[in-house]
């Protein structure tokens, strides 16, 4: 009886150079921004570790707690959130943009559930609930859903922004309702970043600078009326303008003394890591928001330096996949995210050097809080996913290499 065999695929059969495109864009080198922003984001993430680990271990200890208390829950969402993050830079294009009306509404819907006798108030603002005994803050994942949002629907109306009309609706009575869920539970600080958010990913989306100068008009007004009407908010605008703030030391200025009071404590060299003094209470949330004073403190001029360059990195591999794209959704979404952990970051350290008044936010990647780490490390899981689309230089387009080109049948 005769048998058959069946010949292997061969690299020209179809099968072949099916599986092989397949295996290649699974192991494709990907480009210099991914390992830029990759790697930033990783070692912010360790040293943010480690420095609320010395920030906390004092105050757990007096508490009667194990010192490792606080870092632990903060290495349980890095854990969780370096992870994701890989999964998310996995994800294609398509699928950012068709999740991103669904990301919104369930965000929105996460942050009303502040009003409702799930949430819970810190430090005068309602902006945490507390479902089964963790404490998480909604609206962090809120800029994330308004970036991918605003990423969309400015890139549907791409060739319609010069009216603006198209512009107005539906961008800016939907950045109302977020920034204003926000703003209803007291929290000016995140407030202005998602405020921050709207702006850049207008300003990405090439906007005509006219049609840009309202919105960005309107923010500083709205923000000048939540501070006028908030005798809070203007004690410390007041304390961040008084030029002898000493005379206001137990009041407005103490936690910017101190934050000052910690930087100028570290010298060029820092008194060495874990050797605080500031951290021993002095310093309200030195874990949290003042973070970078004890980085000042116990690294000096050297350990901020050095964070510093890490966002700058970080700043340069995300305007890069900006630069070099030419999907409008891929620049707006990646401009809104950059402007949004940058610009906070920004915020931060210019509150700690008292270059800004108190506001609350903070510091991207290190300042402890489970729900802002994870939310960062998402943000920047969805910008390695768009830091992919970029081919790398030293790769070059699959049309143009040698032996893929298709010869036509002669038949």
């Amino acid at each position: 009886m005769a048998t058959t065999t069946t010949p292997p695929a061969s690299a020209d059969s179809p099968h072949g150079f099916s599986a092989r495109v397949s295996l290649g864009r699974a192991f494709a080198p990907v480009p210099s921004e991914f390992l830029l922003l990759a790697s930033t984001a990783l070692l912010l993430t360790g040293f943010g570790l480690v420095m609320v680990l010395s920030a906390t271990m004092a105050t757990s200890t007096a508490q009667g707690e194990s010192p490792f208390e606080v870092v632990l829950k903060q290495a349980v969402f890095a854990i969780l959130g370096i992870p994701l993050m890989f999964i998310a830079s996995r994800l294609p294009i398509a699928f950012w943009k068709r999740i991103s009306w669904i990301a919104l509404l369930a965000a929105l819907a996460l942050q009303m559930l502040v009003f409702t006798p799930l949430g819970d108030v810190n430090d005068g603002n309602r902006n945490w609930i507390i479902v089964g005994g963790f404490q998480m803050q909604p609206s962090e994942f809120l800029k994330l859903a308004f970036a991918l949002w605003l990423g969309y629907v400015l890139y549907r109306k791409q060739t319609l922004l010069g009216s603006w009309k198209h512009v107005f609706i539906p961008v800016v009575p939907v950045g109302a309702l977020v920034i204003g869920s926000v703003v209803a539970g007291e929290d000016l600080g995140t407030a202005m970043i998602l405020v921050l958010i709207m702006l850049g990913a207008l300003f990405f989306s090439g906007v005509k600078l006219r049609i840009f100068v309202l919105p960005l008009i309107a923010a500083a007004g709205i923000v000048a009326f939540l501070a006028v009407t908030s005798p809070n908010r203007m004690a410390r605008i007041m304390s961040f303008l008084n030029p002898d703030c000493l005379a206001d030391y137990a009041d407005g200025c103490y936690q910017p003394l101190h934050g000052i009071w910690g930087l100028a404590n570290g010298g060029v060299f820092g008194l060495g890591l874990g050797n605080s003094r500031e951290k021993y209470s002095w310093l309200p949330a030195a874990s949290h928001d003042y973070i970078f004073a004890i980085v000042g403190e116990e690294l000096g001029l050297i350990g901020c330096a050095v964070v510093l360059a890490l966002f700058t990195l970080f700043a340069v591999g995300a305007f890069h996949v900006i630069r070099k794209t030419h999907d409008p959704f891929i620049r707006i979404v990646a401009g809104g995210i950059t402007v949004w952990i940058v610009g906070q970051a920004l915020i931060n350290i210019g509150v700690v050097l008292r270059v800004f008044p108190v506001l609350g936010v903070p510091l991207p990647f290190m300042s402890q809080g489970g729900t802002s780490l994870l939310s960062v490390l998402l943000a920047c899981g969805v910008l390695l996913s768009l830091a992919r689309t970029i081919t790398p230089a030293s790769i070059p387009p699959v049309a143009q290499r040698p032996g893929r080109q298709r010869v036509p049948s002669t038949r």
